[in-house]
């Protein structure tokens, strides 16, 4: 294993920094993410995800929710920093979303 790997390695093991940033918007990849508390308030936002997945059954699961918080983890070195979104995820059931076969757009249905 390469010095640099090494290093990385040994401080990715410390575990993350005692201290945490949050933010309530995100910019990555070309797409701007906003937590919910941000928009309120605020004539347009969009606090919405959707993480496409699968499971081990042939059919496809698509998950939708809103984003809560932005919570950014440092890990001993600026270049090891970890970004994890918390959300309120949906009822994916029948029951819980409506997906517009023709536009795509989601619904989520009241319980």
């Amino acid at each position: 294993m390469g010095g640099n790997a090494a290093i990385s390695l040994s401080l990715l093991s410390l575990g993350p920094e005692r201290k945490v940033k949050c933010y309530n918007e995100y910019f990555v990849n070309g797409y701007v993410f906003h937590t919910e508390e941000y928009g309120h308030g605020r004539k347009t936002y969009n606090s919405s995800v959707c993480i496409k997945g699968s499971t081990s059954s042939e059919f496809e699961v698509d998950y939708y929710g809103r984003l809560e918080e932005v919570i950014e983890l440092q890990y001993h070195s600026e270049q090891n920093r970890v970004f994890l979104f918390k959300c309120y995820w949906y009822d994916t059931t029948d029951r819980g979303i409506r997906v517009d076969p023709h536009y795509g757009i989601v619904n989520q249905l009241k319980s």
